[in-house]
């Protein structure tokens, strides 16, 4: 399944294995801008930045989507998308693990490392 990454990070290792493809350089942009606000947003802004997603959607060969940021924003993602796209939105689901490095000095440096294990699907 080919797997469009509508989120602002870079898709891991593990996600690209499991089908996800980065939207062209352009529409990363796009898509950064419209998941990303900088002031308390309105309920049209919110509506209007997830119309402009499907939009970005509708223009690729993606048969389903990884969703993923606020979530006010996410939650009408989940229901426009498949009724706009025909397609799933997807959430990914990370495995948390912690790593503790020691260092020279002697502290101890932890550090998360977030693991793909899959997606969850909350369509019908």
């Amino acid at each position: 399944m080919r797997i469009l990454n509508l989120t602002q990070h870079t898709a891991t290792k593990d996600q690209i294995s499991a089908g996800v493809f980065e939207p062209s350089d352009w529409d990363k942009i796009l898509i950064v801008g419209l998941l990303t606000f900088r002031t308390l947003p309105t309920k049209n802004e919110v509506i209007s930045s997830a119309k402009a997603l499907c939009e970005i959607v509708r223009g690729t060969d993606a048969e389903a989507v990884m969703i993923g940021g606020a979530s006010y924003l996410t939650a009408r993602l989940d229901v426009m998308i498949p009724l706009v796209n025909m397609i799933p939105a997807l959430h990914a689901f990370s495995v948390r693990e912690s790593v503790e490095t020691l260092q020279p000095d002697g502290s101890v440096k932890k550090t998360q490392v977030f693991r793909h294990a899959g997606f969850v699907d909350l369509g019908e």
